[in-house]
């Protein structure tokens, strides 16, 4: 089973990677080009919550997925994926599912913002540094020639040319951004959901035979996220709207960033690729039961005080 799922690649081409690689340098220049300074507005107004989120987002998550990779010791390929994905930034459907679910959006979009602004710089760190904490995905990528500097660099020029010009833009020409950031938006989210959706119909037969290890691996791990965001706001003393937009921020993860690097950067390993591919589509079925939830528990409140 090792053998077989390492051994499933997805080889898309130049043409493919350069496609992908737009599309995730479309969607860093849409962030920043939304960036303004009410986005950062939970840093001033609840310092605790939103330092504790981007500490559960940035360290807590890839620490977390380290301790269950030693545990659980899956597949090599499937513990980068994992690891990949607790790297990434928030996504931003975060914020949305925020809304939904009554948490407070304000530090919902200050976190996605923050993790996504960073995400140049921390994200091909992050994978670097965890990957080399365990084992077998540093065999992983010795044994694709994985090189550091190279990756760090392409991947600091995908991420964070898009995110300076964005920035730029935003500063300098305010009313030039509010005009672009709608469409560049929309089209690196298109393309983004071909990738994903991609990604998951070339991987469909793996997804469906492995799926006995795959979906209880990906649902443990999302599950697992989601509670450290609320134990991390529970630290920070955050009340109910702040304990769920930690929740929901630690345990949405932009599984398209993930996706893109597996495929322009990794050779496309097939479990680490499969792994990403069912967190795209988990972790808002995850979101959604959460906001069901809460919106149950809400309306049985109202009940009794009615």
């Amino acid at each position: 089973m090792e053998a077989e799922l390492n051994a499933i690649t997805l080889e898309l081409g130049k043409a493919g990677d350069i496609i992908m690689s737009l599309a995730l340098a479309l969607m860093m220049f849409a962030v920043a080009l939304g960036l303004k300074p009410e986005s950062f507005a939970a840093v001033k107004d609840r310092p605790k919550p939103f330092i504790a989120g981007a500490i559960a987002q940035i360290i807590g998550l890839p620490l977390l997925t380290l301790g269950l990779v030693h545990i659980l010791n899956p597949i090599p390929s499937l513990a980068l994926g994992m690891i990949i994905v607790a790297s990434c930034p928030g996504g931003t459907v975060s914020n949305l599912i925020a809304m939904f679910g009554r948490a407070n959006t304000a530090l919902s979009v200050s976190l996605t913002a923050t993790s996504s602004l960073l995400a140049a710089v921390i994200t091909p760190i992050s994978i670097v540094f965890w990957c080399s904490l365990y084992p077998p995905t540093a065999n992983i990528l010795e044994s694709i020639n994985f090189d550091t500097v190279a990756f760090l660099l392409k991947l600091l020029l995908i991420l964070g040319l898009p995110v300076l010009i964005g920035m730029i833009i935003a500063t300098k020409f305010p009313a030039i951004a509010r005009r672009l950031q709608g469409p560049v938006a929309g089209i690196g989210a298109v393309l983004l959901a071909i990738i994903i959706i991609g990604a998951v119909t070339a991987f469909w037969g793996t997804i469906v035979k492995f799926g006995y290890i795959l979906f209880p691996l990906v649902i443990l791990h999302n599950g697992a996220a989601f509670l450290l965001g609320y134990v991390a706001a529970c630290i920070a003393g955050g009340d109910i709207g702040e304990r769920r937009a930690l929740t929901i921020e630690t345990g949405i993860q932009n599984s398209g960033i993930a996706i893109v690097i597996l495929l322009t950067q990794l050779k496309g390993l097939g479990g680490a690729a499969a792994i990403a591919g069912i967190w795209g589509t988990w972790h808002i079925v995850g979101g959604l039961i959460l906001v069901a939830i809460w919106r149950t528990l809400d309306r049985r409140k109202r009940q009794v005080h009615v």
